[in-house]
């Protein structure tokens, strides 16, 4: 049978709270037994009366058990047996669990309706509100079904007594965690309020002096390998070689080697810690105890407290909890003062000491893996060489390139070719207007007519002056008929070879009027051609006649044009902000696709040097004039 139970009131019905003494069945106990209730100090020592009462309450009861945990929620674990461990039976641990794990009243067994006398087990959970702390377990022999309930009341209103006695021990226990926060947030006030390392330090030793009410508090740094005690209460100087200051950096070595916190006398139940310092520091110096908290973050352990008591006292819990909290927030601040009060020179020798560590040691596979690739990366670029190649835009021109210019004053007449077409040699280009040389000739013709008829009627008569006058006039027309046949000549302009016309378009200037000499047209072959580089004026010193390099132009930059530099013009030209040598070079092959005009990028060939120096030279070399110009 199984019945389950309701919530427990606040006040249980007929009886009192611990404090006070039980009316009813309660004053027929034994008068000892209550006075051990009530005045039980431990936990344990409660519970066990507790339970007592309770089954000496309930007639008939052969066994009972107390299950509690330290922590709301467990683990659980027996707390009180009655009378004794050997009476709890397999049913008895059944019926707890069921009740622990179900948070209800639970009766088990026969409830003896039929006669029956076999034993019940009846068990009730111990709560604070919702949460679990733990259950009580008693066995008696068969009842009804009204008496197990009664019994299950019972054990319900007893259970308010466990109650008040887990919220009276959270209450003190909170008010002593308060206590102990309060003292050491007022010591870690103590260690930031001064800047300096060795006044901090003294001013937390002191602190803790008088909060702990202990003789002597110390504090040490590890300095190769060994703790040296740099701070005592109550003392501003001391002397490195006194005995006491000797013995107490003993005790810290040891517990620093140890890891962990190390008490002199040991209490009952502490973790096994090898004492010997401390307890040679005790007997030396007469102290009651000995308490030494390592100092360390992140692993590293780097200084300890040592704390002394007076004789006669000791370290009891909440002061063990105190110098521990203390210790692991106080240790960071004092070794942060500790690091940034040293010189400079110590600072960077400390850090690099640091990184080696870092770098070699175990650990830090990031760093070392970045480390690895610096050097792999400055390797190959101290012992890789590849070509140093001068680059420098490139534009292409027609190794022989021909003008062609008015002959004359005159007016376009007809054109028949405009840039980028390609002739033969003899085509027309465009042609002259000659209606003003063909008068003009005419005239001259009329006139020498003239002058051959006024020279015979001179030769008839003899007159050697006349004659010799017109004989001047008769070649000056022959002169200028000569003259204006060769300008005719010219009328028609027509290319001189086989090539392209590289500029020149008269389409839109036709009937407009020329000067001689005027540019008209300009016919580059297709068949020889220059390339001409602008060097920048930092790499031309790099440069020399021979060196070899390859061009790719634009406008066809998947064939690569091979070059040889014929030619350096030493005259410097400046364009688009930029100073630039002219450096004419020949093309070692020539493509039916090339036209003068044609733009690209050319690289030139000067040696094999250092990739590193490749890459970084103009970086230096703009460095080099930064510093040239701002230098005194």
């Amino acid at each position: 049978m199984s019945v389950g139970g309701g919530e427990h009131p606040s006040e249980p019905a007929g009886a009192e709270r611990p404090s006070g003494r039980p009316t009813g069945q309660v004053s027929l106990l034994d008068q000892a037994l209550w006075k051990q209730f009530q005045e039980a100090e431990s936990q344990a020592a409660f519970i066990q009366a507790w339970l007592a009462l309770q089954c000496r309450l309930i007639p008939g009861v052969g066994a009972g058990v107390a299950v509690l945990a330290k922590t709301a929620g467990g683990p659980f674990a027996p707390a009180a047996y009655w009378p004794d461990r050997e009476s709890c039976s397999p049913t008895l641990a059944e019926a707890a669990e069921i009740a622990l794990a179900e948070h209800r009243g639970v009766v088990q067994g026969d409830d003896g309706s039929g006669g029956s006398t076999q034993a019940c087990s009846v068990a009730y959970p111990l709560k604070t509100g919702d949460e679990l702390w733990g259950v009580v377990a008693i066995e008696v022999q068969g009842r009804s079904s009204g008496q197990l309930r009664a019994i299950l009341r019972q054990l319900q209103w007893g259970a308010s007594w466990v109650e008040v006695m887990l919220l009276r021990q959270r209450s003190r226990s909170t008010q002593g965690l308060l206590d102990r926060a309060s003292s050491a947030l007022d010591i870690v006030a103590t260690a930031l309020s001064d800047e300096r390392f060795l006044p901090a330090c003294s001013a937390t030793v002191t602190e803790l002096a008088m909060r702990l009410d202990c003789d002597q508090v110390s504090v040490g740094f590890r300095q190769r390998g060994h703790a040296a005690v740099v701070a005592v209460s109550h003392s501003a100087q001391f002397g490195r070689r006194m005995n006491l200051i000797r013995d107490i950096g003993g005790a810290m070595d040891e517990a620093i080697d140890q890891g962990g916190m190390v008490i002199h006398p040991a209490p009952e139940g502490a973790e096994f810690r090898i004492t010997r310092a401390h307890a040679e520091l005790a007997r030396a110096h007469d102290a009651g105890a000995v308490l030494t908290v390592p100092l360390g973050s992140g692993g590293e352990l780097y200084g300890a407290l040592t704390f002394l008591k007076p004789p006669g006292a000791a370290f009891d819990q909440a002061a063990v909890d105190i110098c521990d909290g203390v210790a692991a927030v106080v240790g960071p601040i004092l070794q942060e003062k500790r690091r940034n009060d040293r010189w400079i020179g110590r600072k960077l020798g400390a850090a690099l000491v640091e990184q080696a560590k870092r770098l070699l040691g175990p650990g830090y596979f990031g760093r070392k893996l970045a480390v690895a690739l610096l050097v792999a990366v400055v390797a190959f670029f101290s012992l890789v060489r590849a070509d140093f190649r001068i680059t420098s835009p490139a534009v292409l021109e027609g190794l022989v390139q021909r003008v062609i210019v008015a002959p004359f004053d005159g007016y376009i007449a007809t054109e028949t070719a405009r840039a980028g077409e390609i002739l033969r040699a003899g085509e027309v280009l465009a042609t002259l207007d000659d209606k003003d040389l063909a008068l003009e000739r005419l005239r001259w013709s009329t006139t020498r007519r003239q002058r051959l008829t006024e020279f015979d009627r001179a030769l008839a008569e003899r007159d050697r002056a006349d004659i010799n006058i017109i004989k001047a006039q008769i070649d000056q027309a022959e002169a200028q008929i000569a003259l204006l046949d060769e300008q005719l000549a010219r009328v028609k302009l027509v290319s001189p070879f086989d090539g392209i016309v590289v500029s020149g378009d008269l389409s839109q200037a036709v009937g407009a009027s020329v000067s001689r000499g005027q540019e008209l047209f300009q016919i580059a072959p297709l068949d020889a051609y220059r390339v001409i580089l602008e060097v920048d004026e930092g790499d031309i010193a790099d440069m020399a006649v021979g060196q070899a390099g390859s061009l790719l132009l634009s406008s066809i930059p998947e064939e690569p044009l091979a070059f040889t530099v014929e030619r350096i013009t030493p005259v410097a030209e400046a364009r688009e902000g930029r100073n630039y040598f002219r450096v004419e070079a020949r093309l070692d092959r020539v493509s039916e696709r090339l036209r003068p005009g044609m733009e690209g990028i050319a690289k030139t060939r000067v040696e094999e040097r250092l990739l590193i120096w490749i890459w970084t030279r103009k970086f230096l070399d703009w460095l080099r004039l930064s510093l040239w110009t701002w230098m005194p």
